[in-house]
């Protein structure tokens, strides 16, 4: 068995067995779509990187409990949440105690197309930014399920294994974020016009 021709479970059996390259092999598989995943959850990049090595670094000491049976991007994509909860937590944490406002990060990156007109380019950069910062603004369950299933593209039954919740409760927190959302992105529009007049 070659490593490209390995399943996630046959990886991990081999990591079990000491095969560290193995290890390697299922980082290399997983790194691109986790961090995309982790990077909605954090102000920045850098953070994302940071969450991103904790996963790995989570998952490596916790493989023994890795149940094969269900798949490792689900097991992987919980982990990676919990330590973007555990970020957050902390955050929270230290403005309070040192009333540190951390600088926000860029909302979304620079929107380039070469064919596009300036105004265009500048209304679309724009509008991805009002979006992802009333993404940012829904309470963190609410942004949490939006992101898996809206952005991620996770069916709601695998939203609600990643979450630990019921899928009832996962629609009802769509729904409800889509709503906060759809909100927040009339009350920005109704300013933008007000300054406009």
């Amino acid at each position: 068995m070659t490593a490209g021709t390995a399943t996630d479970a046959d990886l991990v059996a081999a990591v079990l067995k000491g095969d560290q390259p193995a290890f390697t092999e299922l980082m290399g598989r997983h790194k691109g779509w986790l961090y995309g995943f982790i990077r909605r959850h954090v102000p920045s990049s850098d953070d994302a990187y940071d969450i991103l090595q904790e996963t790995f670094t989570s998952a490596w000491r916790a493989l023994k409990r890795y149940d094969p049976t269900r798949p490792l991007d689900a097991w992987l994509r919980r982990i990676a949440l919990n330590k973007c909860r555990d970020r957050a937590r902390r955050e929270a944490v230290r403005r309070r105690v040192f009333g540190f406002v951390g600088l926000s990060a860029d909302a979304a990156d620079s929107v380039a197309d070469t064919a596009a007109q300036a105004d265009d380019v500048q209304i679309a950069g724009e509008t991805l930014r009002r979006l992802n910062d009333g993404i940012a603004r829904l309470p963190g369950q609410l942004r949490e399920a939006l992101v898996l299933t809206a952005l991620q593209g996770l069916s709601q039954r695998e939203a609600a294994e990643a979450l630990g919740a019921s899928v009832k409760v996962v629609e009802m927190r769509v729904y409800r974020a889509r709503k906060q959302l759809a909100a927040f992105l009339e009350r920005t529009d109704a300013t933008d016009l007000g300054r406009l007049g």
